[in-house]
């Protein structure tokens, strides 16, 4: 998930931050954006991983949220996906950036949505609602991912078209990408589904699943996952994340960690 839907914290020590540069905005519709912001040159991370980013607070200090990075570890910039809250104390300030505008940036990123966390298999599938699309945007555009998987399913569901956001670069299939480009375009297939506007794959995950309509033509395997061979990554609502586990471990499926590879991984820090 790109923002943590717990209350933002009030970091007292500002030295666990860098203040970075906001480069460019892309607001998708009323209420969802992008953004990115210069990368310090010390700063490393693993694809997939979260970061603390925010604005100062009104008694200066730091109000921060966690948010995934939708930039692949390679880029020289940091992008990230949000949604806009009017009253939120932080996401109301934070619509309002323009490039050129400072903002606090931790120091050390983290998290289980990486491929380390999962065991080797055929193929991956990313599945997303909402903003949990922004780790995802990072580990489809990393190397590493197809040298480890031979086929790569980014599934992402929203409420309306215009909540798509990247739709047009996904549906590329990356081909301008200068790292994967030649890899995504034979291998990474792009499912976007939405739930409350017409448009040509509607309904949520499960019902994609159940459908076929979660496997693209082109992909290769079974038409239904398997744990021998799939893995699965999960990122989005609290609903959706708790729905599909369920199936998953009633499928054999087993939630892995960084201590603990497995056939599926979730972001434990999102979930409440």
């Amino acid at each position: 998930m790109t923002v943590s839907t717990r209350s933002p914290v009030l970091i007292p020590d500002s030295a666990a931050f860098q203040t970075v540069a906001v480069t460019q905005v892309r607001h998708w519709n009323e209420h969802l954006f992008s953004f990115a912001v210069e990368r310090p040159a010390s700063f490393r991370f693993r694809s997939g991983e979260f970061i603390m980013l925010g604005l100062p607070g009104d008694n200066g200090k730091p109000l921060v949220r966690a948010y995934s990075i939708a930039s692949p570890s390679w880029a020289e910039e940091l992008e990230f996906l949000s949604i806009k809250v009017e009253d939120g104390p932080l996401t109301s300030k934070l619509q309002a950036i323009e490039p050129g505008d400072q903002l606090y940036l931790g120091k050390k990123p983290t998290g289980t949505l990486v491929a380390d966390a999962l065991l080797g298999g055929r193929r991956l599938f990313l599945l997303s609602t909402g903003t949990g699309l922004a780790p995802f945007l990072s580990l489809a555009r990393d190397p590493e991912i197809y040298e480890r998987f031979e086929q790569v399913v980014v599934v992402h569901s929203v409420r309306r078209v215009s909540d798509l956001a990247f739709h047009d670069e996904q549906n590329e299939l990356w081909v301008s990408d200068p790292l994967v480009g030649d890899e995504a375009g034979l291998r990474f297939h792009y499912v976007p589904t939405v739930t409350r506007e017409p448009f040509h794959t509607t309904g949520r995950i499960g019902d994609l699943l159940e459908s076929g309509a979660f496997f693209p033509e082109k992909l290769a395997g079974p038409r239904t996952l398997d744990p021998e061979g799939d893995r699965v990554m999960l990122c989005g609502s609290t609903a959706m994340i708790r729905d599909t586990a369920e199936m998953l471990d009633g499928m054999g499926f087993t939630e892995g960690s960084n201590a603990q590879p497995g056939t599926y991984v979730i972001e434990r820090a999102f979930v409440g």
